[in-house]
C-alpha cells in the first residue's frame, strides 16, 4: 500500500503544524518535542484499512515516533513496509502473543528466531501472561513465554510485556529469565507490583484508561512511578482515552495519555514530552 501524498507534504510542513487545530481533534499548545506512542497496532486489519487516515491524523497531532506492534506474520510484513518508507518514524516490534499460545509452533519459533537474525525488529513483543478469559492452558503461556524471552536474550533485543492478571508468574519469570530491557506495556497492576517491576532493566508504559474517571490505581501509579521510567502508549485500536473514549483508538489520541500524565506529575506538558521522548529512545540504545 503506497502512502498518500498528503502525509509526505505533511512531513514536510511539519515544524508549522504544530500549533496546528482541526474539527475533529481540537487544538494544543505550541510544543518543541513531539508525541510518543510507544505501542499501537496499525497493521491490524481494523486500523490498516485506512492506514493513510491513521497515519495523517498522527501527523496532525505531533506523534512523531511510533511503535508498531505486530501479532502475526501479515502484520509485521505490513509494518516492514511502512518502516522501510519512513525509517525515522517508526520502530517494529513482533510476538507471538500469549493467548494464541496454544496454536504457535516450533515453526513460529524459527520463524521469530529468523526475523531477530535478520534485524527486521526493534522489539520482541508483546508477549507475556493473560489468565483474565482463560487459565485453562496457563503452563502453555509460560512456556512460550519463557521460550520467546530467550529468543530476546539471544538476539538482544528488549521485551514488550502483556500482563493481565497473572503479576506474580509474569515477574518470577521474568527475573528468572530476562537478560534485556523490558517495557511493560499499559501498565494496570497494583503500586506493589510496580516498585517490583521498577527494580528490574524496565519502562512502565501507561494507556487510555488513565484517564478514565474510575480508574484510581493509573493515576496513583504514575505519581509514585519516577518520570525517567514512564512511557506513553495507545494500545490502538483499543483502550481509547478520554475524550475519545468508545472510538476506535488510533496514535493521534496518545496526546491525551501524555498529558494526563504532565497532569498527575504537575509538570509542563512540554517537559514530561521531553523526558518521555528520551525514554523511548533509550530502548534502542545498547
Amino acid at each position: 500500500m503506497v502512502l498518500s501524498f498528503s502525509w509526505v507534504l505533511m512531513g514536510m510542513l511539519e515544524s508549522s503544524l504544530k500549533g496546528f487545530r482541526n474539527k475533529e481533534h481540537g487544538s494544543f499548545p505550541f510544543i518543541a518535542s513531539m508525541y510518543i506512542d510507544s505501542h499501537c497496532h496499525i497493521t491490524c486489519d481494523q486500523l490498516y484499512d485506512r492506514i493513510d487516515e491513521v497515519i495523517a491524523h498522527a501527523q496532525e497531532q505531533n506523534v512523531d515516533q511510533m511503535l508498531i506492534m505486530c501479532l502475526n506474520r501479515e502484520e509485521l510484513e505490513r509494518a516492514l513496509k511502512l518502516k522501510e518508507q519512513y525509517p525515522d518514524r517508526f520502530k517494529i516490534a513482533f510476538g507471538w502473543f500469549c493467548g494464541d499460545a496454544r496454536d504457535v509452533t516450533e515453526e513460529d519459533l524459527d520463524y521469530l528466531r529468523q526475523v531477530c537474525s535478520q534485524g527486521k525488529l526493534d522489539v520482541l513483543g508483546e508477549i507475556g501472561l493473560d489468565y483474565y478469559w482463560d487459565k485453562s492452558f496457563n503452563d502453555i503461556q509460560k512456556d512460550l513465554f519463557i521460550k520467546q524471552i530467550e529468543i530476546a536474550n539471544e538476539f538482544s533485543l528488549p521485551i514488550s510485556i502483556h500482563m493481565r492478571d497473572a503479576s506474580r508468574d509474569t515477574l518470577d519469570i521474568l527475573k528468572e529469565h530476562a537478560k534485556t530491557k523490558i517495557i511493560f506495556h499499559c501498565f494496570s497492576g497494583s503500586l506493589e507490583i510496580m516498585k517490583e517491576a521498577l527494580k528490574m532493566n524496565s519502562l512502565i508504559s501507561f494507556a487510555g484508561p488513565v484517564t478514565y474517571k474510575n480508574n484510581k490505581t493509573g493515576p496513583e501509579n504514575i505519581k509514585a512511578c519516577p518520570l525517567d521510567r514512564i512511557l506513553s502508549e495507545t494500545d490502538a485500536p483499543y483502550l481509547a482515552p478520554v475524550p475519545k473514549r468508545g472510538k476506535e483508538n488510533e496514535p493521534a489520541f496518545v496526546r491525551y495519555t501524555a498529558e494526563k500524565i504532565a497532569e498527575l506529575k504537575e509538570i509542563p506538558v512540554q517537559d514530561c514530552l521531553e523526558q518521555i521522548e528520551k525514554n523511548y529512545q533509550s530502548i534502542f540504545e545498547s
